[in-house]
């Protein structure tokens, strides 16, 4: 499903005149339906590598080949911008740490916007909405009110919420619990655990390595760059 081949990226900082490289000749494979966890200390790299395979970052070297449902093998840094829009609304999510919204966005429309980018009329949508936004613990008296309002947890959740939703062919995890208290880390592991049975690739970063146990079939160790198997 997924093959990231010896990508590089680096990062200017202007002010110093220097070049920085964030992460040098990493290559992951993940097959279909599989999950991998990448670990490694922080400032190693990790969200550098989700970023580059969402498309956010471009590496100055290296592919990264994803087997979309359409047009089968495509290198995501090699596609137009049209081309990875597309994809990013059919096809791929990607959870962070912080939720970035149009202003006067609604949770409901929020979570509503992610099922109708994929082709599901409207009132199913909403219904899968309502339902995503309950098994999150997202009141009902927010359902109508901005996300800017929101607190940190309420925030991800919401985030969470609207990724799973799309239940996408390939989903991206950048420390998704990171503010959660164990009640919602429970139900996000359940998501995860119910995406992955369905068919779902996904790959994601935790610090909480015990949520991971049990979940992912393979780890990337930043640390000396080896793919080892758990399962």
């Amino acid at each position: 499903m997924l093959s990231v081949e010896n990508i590089t990226k680096s990062f200017t900082i202007h002010h110093l005149d220097q070049t920085r490289k964030a992460i040098e000749d990493i290559s992951l494979h993940v097959n279909k339906g599989e999950f991998l966890g990448i670990v490694g200390r922080s400032g190693s790299g990790k969200s550098t590598i989700l970023k580059s395979i969402y498309g956010t970052y471009m590496p100055e070297s290296g592919a990264i080949m994803y087997h979309s449902k359409d047009n089968g093998p495509v290198n995501i840094l090699e596609i137009n911008d049209y081309e990875l829009i597309r994809l990013r609304k059919s096809e791929i999510g990607y959870v962070s740490q912080f939720l970035k919204v149009m202003p006067r966005t609604t949770s409901l429309e929020l979570v509503t916007g992610s099922l109708l980018e994929m082709g599901e009329e409207r009132e199913s949508a909403l219904k899968q909405a309502k339902e995503a936004l309950r098994h999150y613990d997202i009141p009902e008296s927010l359902w109508d009110n901005y996300p800017n309002t929101f607190s940190g947890g309420e925030k991800l959740r919401l985030n969470i919420a609207r990724a799973t939703v799309k239940a996408p062919r390939l989903l991206l995890l950048d420390e998704p619990t990171a503010s959660l208290d164990n009640d919602s880390k429970v139900k996000v592991r359940e998501a995860i655990a119910k995406l992955k049975a369905e068919g779902t690739t996904l790959v994601g970063i935790f610090h909480d390595l015990e949520f991971m146990d049990g979940l992912c079939d393979s780890v990337f160790d930043m640390t000396d760059k080896t793919l080892r198997h758990v399962q």
